[in-house]
C-alpha cells in the first residue's frame, strides 16, 4: 500500500495497514471475524470521505449562473416546488454572491432563477439517467422572463415540459 495509500486515501491509510498486518490474520479462523469486520469500517471510512452524495437544490446550495445577466454566482434561498427542494427545470428564490462589474445585477440582489443543471441523477422516460457535473441556473423575473440574452452549456430538453421554451431556444446545447 506504501505511498499509493498515502496519496489516495490520506487518513485512512492507518486504517488499511492494520487490515493487513499478520498479526492479526494469522489463523485462518481468526481471519473472517477481526479482519472482515476491519475492511466493513475501513469501506465505511471510504464511502464517507470519498462518495459524494447528490441531493436536490435546498437552502444554502451554491448554484453557477450560465447566462449573462451578470451574476456569476447565486446561493439558493428558498426552493419554491415544496420541502424537498429543487430539480430541473424548477424555480429557486437566490441571493447573488459573485457579480461582474458591469453587469444586469449586483451582488446581494435577490433573484429568482431556473435549474438548468443539477448534479443529481434524474430518470428519464426511455429509461438513461441525466446527471450534470455542477447546479447551474438561468436568472428570471418575477414573471419568468429571462434577465439575460444568452445561455451558456448544455441545457436538458426536459425543461420543455416545465414550459421554458425560452431557455432552449437560447441554449447552446440542448441534451
Amino acid at each position: 500500500m506504501g505511498s499509493l495509500g498515502n496519496n489516495l486515501f490520506g487518513a485512512v491509510n492507518s486504517s488499511i495497514e492494520t487490515v493487513t498486518r499478520p498479526s492479526q490474520c494469522d489463523a485462518i479462523s481468526q481471519f473472517p471475524s477481526k479482519c472482515l469486520s476491519l475492511s466493513v469500517d475501513v469501506l465505511h471510512k471510504l464511502l464517507f470521505y470519498f462518495q459524494q452524495i447528490r441531493t436536490f437544490i435546498q437552502m444554502r446550495t451554491n448554484l453557477k449562473v450560465v447566462d449573462n445577466s451578470g451574476a456569476k454566482r447565486v446561493m439558493c434561498i428558498q426552493s419554491l416546488r415544496g420541502k424537498k427542494g429543487a430539480r430541473l427545470g424548477d424555480t429557486i428564490i437566490g441571493s447573488v454572491k459573485e457579480a461582474q462589474p458591469r453587469g444586469k445585477v449586483k451582488k446581494g440582489d435577490v433573484v429568482y432563477g431556473v435549474v438548468v443543471r443539477a448534479a443529481m441523477k434524474r430518470g428519464r422516460n426511455d429509461g438513461s439517467e441525466i446527471q450534470f457535473d455542477d447546479n447551474a441556473v438561468v436568472l428570471v423575473n418575477k414573471k419568468g422572463e429571462l434577465i439575460g440574452t444568452r445561455v451558456f452549456g448544455p441545457v436538458p430538453h426536459e425543461l420543455r415540459k416545465k414550459k421554458h421554451l425560452k431557455i432552449l431556444a437560447l441554449a447552446e446545447h440542448i441534451v
